[in-house]
């Protein structure tokens, strides 16, 4: 890496810190510093340079890593991963209030770790492109800073696939899980479906239906009730009818 990403790790469980830290330094990545509570972080942030945060969400002091989350969405403009072994419905509610741009479970594989930031990076570049300016006038742009504009990565066993957003033909939300069609694969993503929404071109994805995501590119045929996309039989709600409808008499 020409500009080594900085990272800051807040985890108050030390032994799990540094071996953080180690896996991290030895991928390339340079580490700002490893504190174990919020009022540290925040001093760090204040004072130094930090790419991405890397944050427990239960911290050694009153404040969470939820706080922080918050305090550096507030404050910056930097992206940030909770990295827990709390996986219950409640604490995944909460953490989603201040919209992490990763959520990676203990405990994990260095690979694990490496995926996530790239990732992490990538999407939150892509999705604040319009602030990227501010990064590239001071000389510290992210990486991938227009390589990933046209795609996102999706997982699928031990691998990340880069996929474009206009072979994406609809995804469909299945309890859990999204499953993301393109025209000959199908893959599984953890993510609910208006977030998902959230990192896809909005001119050409829509909401469909409660269950539904689809690229209005690929709709072959329409019907009262349901489209068709390569092949697929997709149930769509009124009002997408009529704004399809409507795009299309206009």
């Amino acid at each position: 890496m020409e500009h080594p990403i900085r990272i800051l790790i807040v985890e108050d469980n030390v032994i799990i810190a540094d071996d953080m830290q180690s896996m991290l330094e030895e991928i390339g990545y340079e580490i700002v510093d490893n504190v174990i509570v919020y009022e540290q972080a925040v001093e760090v942030l204040k004072n130094n340079h930090v790419d991405l945060v890397l944050i427990d969400i239960i911290l050694a002091s009153d404040k969470t890593g939820i706080d922080l989350g918050k305090h550096i969405r507030e404050n910056y403009n930097i992206p940030f991963i909770f990295v827990t072994s709390n996986s219950d419905r409640a604490t995944v509610e909460n953490a989603k209030t201040v919209k992490p741009d990763g959520y990676l479970v203990k405990p994990f594989e260095q690979q694990d770790l490496y995926t996530s930031i790239e990732i992490a990076l990538s999407n939150f570049s892509y999705s604040r492109k319009e602030n990227s300016k501010e990064f590239e006038d001071a000389g510290e742009s992210f990486t991938s800073n227009s390589v990933l504009k046209d795609s996102i990565f999706v997982k699928k066993q031990h691998l990340y696939y880069r996929i474009q957003f206009k072979d994406i033909h609809f995804i469909k939300a299945d309890n859990v899980y999204l499953e993301v069609n393109t025209v000959d694969k199908k893959f599984l993503v953890r993510s609910p479906l208006k977030d998902y929404l959230e990192k896809l071109p909005q001119n050409k994805f829509y909401r469909a239906h409660k269950s539904y995501i689809v690229n209005v590119d690929h709709i072959d045929a329409i019907n009262s009730k349901d489209i068709v996309i390569n092949n697929n039989l997709i149930p769509i709600s009124k009002d997408f009818k009529d704004f399809i409808l409507s795009s299309m008499n206009s």
